[in-house]
């Protein structure tokens, strides 16, 4: 995904499964939390849930300038 405004998601997980993402996260040369998002829209994608992309959501309806 592109960069830009982001928000925070906090949340309490076993020890075993941070380890688990954090291999995976190596594996793939990515950031623990850029693992998390890949994930979820993999998710999201497989299941057939639509995820709005940061112009749909911008205030100003995704009009530039």
């Amino acid at each position: 995904m592109a960069t830009g405004k982001t928000t925070t998601l906090s949340f309490r997980i076993e020890p075993g499964l941070k380890e688990a993402l954090r291999e995976a996260a190596n594996r793939e040369h990515r950031s623990i939390a850029n693992m998390v998002e890949v994930l979820i829209l993999e998710y999201c994608e497989h299941h057939g849930i639509a995820v709005p992309t940061r112009a749909a959501t911008r205030s100003d309806g995704g009009k530039k300038g």
